[in-house]
């Protein structure tokens, strides 16, 4: 029988329709692979994607160009701090700018697992089983307090946001490009919560706190989000179509093989500090380079430089990393952590325009 905890769930075009399984080659947009944009058209289009969060975000400029490079590197987010400092309403005006489909879940204690990937249906015209897709099957797909779920419903995100299908009854169903969860949860009230366990939060590509706002900038909320908000004027900026060219864009960005090693460093030496009992692990190390293609890319350059891995070293790799017993004590705090590791391991010297493609071997 159909679950009918759902009502929560702010449905996509897919839901409540039957799904049938899509061959694991069929993730790319509407069966086709996605067009290269250009340098100039990836230009516009990510500035008019942070133009429209900066007119509802208000000082929030590195938390709206976090969100956007963890949608552009294909990662998923996690959104975590005190309540009402516009965690939920970043998610949804980063959603709103893309014309494509996004679900909604307000995960509370009693959502079950069918409820977000989906459950098949037995049809009483046609004598067969029809899978009817959760909420899952969305573009950007926003988790609001997703610690309220039992471990049981948070374990139903685990395949999606790790290989792009849901399995359902021995039936693999593939999501589509591009696909993003946006996950936000209150790290202060732990009452009736269940703390993400650490294979949840390794496929969070990003973490971030969104702190409390300057002076200035709750001023001008103050004036302009007291008679109605302003996600209300909200409209898409970009298609999906442009978010998967975007997206191929990034994935042409050259590494190097200094930046390589130096990443493999950074990782390495978390997992051998005294300070640290877990370190980074190898997909962490993964999500990282690809995190600093996409800062890369909204820098405007097609290649990575030191300082991108740095840039968004501590979003991607503090939330993953536990500190030991004695570190956690003297006041360490894994942001620290990692400021002292970036800052003692050297950076390779390359010679001028080493960090670039070389265009004859490219």
């Amino acid at each position: 029988m159909e679950s009918k905890r759902q009502v929560t769930v702010e449905p996509s075009r897919l839901q409540g329709e039957a799904y049938s399984a899509l061959p694991r080659e069929a993730a790319a947009l509407n069966g086709h692979k996605p067009q290269v944009m250009d340098a100039e058209r990836f230009h516009d289009a990510s500035e008019r994607i942070l133009a429209s969060i900066g007119k509802v975000i208000d000082g929030k400029a590195d938390a709206a160009k976090l969100a956007l490079t963890v949608l552009l590197a294909q990662g998923h987010l996690l959104l975590e701090d005190v309540p009402g400092v516009g965690k939920t309403l970043l998610a949804k005006t980063l959603a709103r700018t893309v014309d494509c489909t996004v679900s909604r879940i307000q995960f509370t204690p009693d959502l079950l697992p069918s409820d977000v990937t989906g459950v098949s249906i037995y049809n009483q015209s046609s004598r067969q089983f029809e899978f009817r897709p959760g909420a899952v099957f969305a573009n950007i797909v926003i988790g609001d307090e997703i610690n309220r779920a039992s471990a049981k419903t948070q374990s139903a995100l685990l395949e999606c946001m790790e290989e792009h299908q849901v399995t359902v009854d021995g039936h693999s169903y593939q999501l589509g490009l591009p696909f993003m969860v946006v996950a936000t949860q209150n790290p202060i009230e732990m009452e009736g919560t269940y703390p993400l366990p650490e294979a949840q939060r390794d496929r969070f590509m990003a973490r971030i706190s969104m702190g409390y706002p300057d002076r200035d900038a709750e001023i001008e909320m103050l004036e302009t989000h007291q008679a109605a908000s302003p996600l209300i004027k909200v409209t898409p900026v970009v298609t999906a179509a442009d978010v998967a060219a975007m997206i191929a864009a990034v994935q042409q960005v050259y590494v190097s093989t200094a930046i390589k090693e130096y990443t493999v460093a950074i990782g390495r030496a978390t997992r051998e500090s005294a300070r640290l009992r877990l370190g980074a692990s190898p997909r962490s190390l993964l999500q990282l380079l690809r995190a600093a293609k996409a800062t890369a890319a909204l820098d405007g350059r097609d290649f990575v430089l030191p300082d991108d891995v740095v840039d968004v070293a501590e979003s991607v790799l503090a939330h993953r990393i536990i500190l030991d017993r004695k570190a956690a004590s003297s006041g360490d705090t894994p942001q620290t952590v990692l400021r002292g590791i970036l800052a003692s391991l050297p950076v390779a010297q390359e010679p001028p325009g080493a960090w670039r493609r070389d265009k004859q071997s490219a």
